[in-house]
């Protein structure tokens, strides 16, 4: 995947943030007022992504309809809500990209849904190391043996966790 390369870049009112904060909120609960910031820019990119910088850090993206965080405002606020656990092994197939299979997940928090996106995180370091759209909801996740359950959307070293901005 080539290097995002932004279009637009603009710092964004009040009310537009209260709406973003609101959507967020819809989608990870009270962990979304976390997310206030001095400083609020909207970017817009070449890719599916907007960005949003909080502080001029890439903590926010809104991809289709819904807003949530990227994993460096995974990493930098943490929040409980819509995760996927993985095992050791499956790390080294996300972090090219793949797809969260069946076999791999140790663990759904109970408010993963299908067609919302989901943050996936390692078992052992509790670190997020992907963001993905969930294909099932949790419990129909913890009912499969085997499959796709979630389709990775956003990785560590893929172009947006790379971008510099």
């Amino acid at each position: 995947m080539a290097d995002i390369i932004i279009k637009k870049r603009h710092s964004i009112r009040k009310d537009e943030m209260a709406q973003i904060l609101k959507e967020l909120e819809r989608q990870i609960g009270e962990g979304g007022s976390l997310f206030l910031a001095d400083r609020v820019e909207k970017v817009e990119t070449d890719s599916p992504f907007t960005l949003y910088l909080l502080d001029r850090q890439p903590l926010l993206m809104k991809y289709r309809d819904w807003v949530f965080p990227t994993l460096k405002g995974a990493l930098a606020i943490p929040f409980p809500q819509r995760q996927i656990i993985v095992d050791q092994g499956a790390i080294r197939f996300l972090m090219n990209g793949a797809d969260v299979m069946r076999p791999g997940i140790r663990s759904v928090t109970d408010d993963v849904r299908a067609d919302a996106p989901a943050l996936i995180v390692e078992e052992v370091h509790k670190k997020p190391i992907a963001v993905g759209i969930a294909l099932h909801d949790a419990d129909e996740i913890r009912r499969q043996s085997k499959g796709k359950m979630c389709k990775t959307i956003h990785y560590v070293g893929d172009p947006l966790w790379r971008m510099e901005i």
